[in-house]
């Protein structure tokens, strides 16, 4: 009987050993998973000196349509967020809430681009102190229209008649930043999370000014904010302010998006900002 113990007591320890025994793992690279239609780029610009990475994802019937021009997304932050409005407008193109467009993401060049330092520095309109190398938003505005969209418009189909404007946070910012110095560059501007309240108030001080001399605001715009991030007051200041100017040909929207924080709000502002454009 003891050996008879013994016997299965050796099996199990034999068992058990067998199970933690560690599994092989194929050392064979795997193919990696692309997004297909999509292409990377480089451009060095001559305003802010930086060299950035251009995701481009091209429509689903562009080699179809030789002789059609499509409207382009120009979309900050694209090391973010390109994946995902790539995603949204795959989507919404399925359901006809959009065309056909070009998404160009923009990102900054290099394996170990700092991106938030980077971005910080471009996207914001004047300097803070706290910020090394912060308010390059207008040699990033002139790199925009004097070397960007022209390195586009020349690769590409696109219709410099139909340009849209989409960031979040800083990239907000720069949004409204954009739409007050020069509104007609683009058509429409979506403008997720700006900070409003950055450089001491900016932008509500160049929306008033902005107002002094002007009664027209020629473009669209969807501004957002969640519903639990610290900037909702502010952007709903700026809202508030916005819905009262009540500015001729100018068509807006706002939305605060329900139990969402800072960086959680962008899916669904970038879904709503991306179908107001093109209603």
């Amino acid at each position: 009987m003891g050996k008879i113990l013994l016997f299965n007591i050796a099996i199990i320890l034999s068992l058990m050993l067998t199970a933690c025994k560690p599994t092989v793992v194929e050392t064979t690279p795997f193919p990696r998973v692309d997004i297909p239609g999509s292409e990377v780029r480089q451009l060095h610009s001559s305003t802010t000196g930086r060299d950035y990475d251009l995701y481009i994802r091209l429509p689903n019937d562009y080699e179809k349509n030789p002789n059609m021009k499509y409207p382009v997304l120009y979309l900050l932050d694209g090391q973010w967020d390109f994946k995902m409005v790539e995603s949204i407008y795959g989507c919404l193109e399925y359901d006809g809430f959009v065309p056909n467009m070009i998404i160009v993401g923009i990102s900054y060049s290099g394996e170990n681009a700092n991106y938030d330092a980077l971005r910080a520095m471009d996207y914001t309109p004047v300097q803070d102190s706290t910020i090394p190398g912060s308010g390059d938003a207008p040699k990033f505005h002139a790199f925009m229209k004097e070397q960007l969209f022209p390195f586009v418009e020349v690769n590409y189909r696109a219709n410099p008649g139909l340009r849209y404007l989409m960031g979040s946070s800083f990239g907000g910012t720069f949004a409204l930043y954009t739409l007050f110095t020069e509104p007609s560059l683009f058509t429409g501007y979506v403008a997720a999370s700006p900070n409003t309240f950055y450089g001491n108030r900016f932008a509500f001080e160049q929306e008033e000014a902005y107002a002094s001399s002007h009664k027209e605001l020629p473009a669209r715009l969807f501004l957002t904010v969640g519903e639990q991030e610290s900037l909702k007051y502010p952007v709903e200041m700026f809202m508030d302010v916005l819905a009262k100017r009540d500015y001729e040909n100018f068509t807006f929207a706002t939305r605060v998006i329900e139990g969402e924080g800072h960086s959680s709000a962008k899916p669904e502002s970038y879904t709503r900002g991306l179908r107001f454009l093109f209603e």
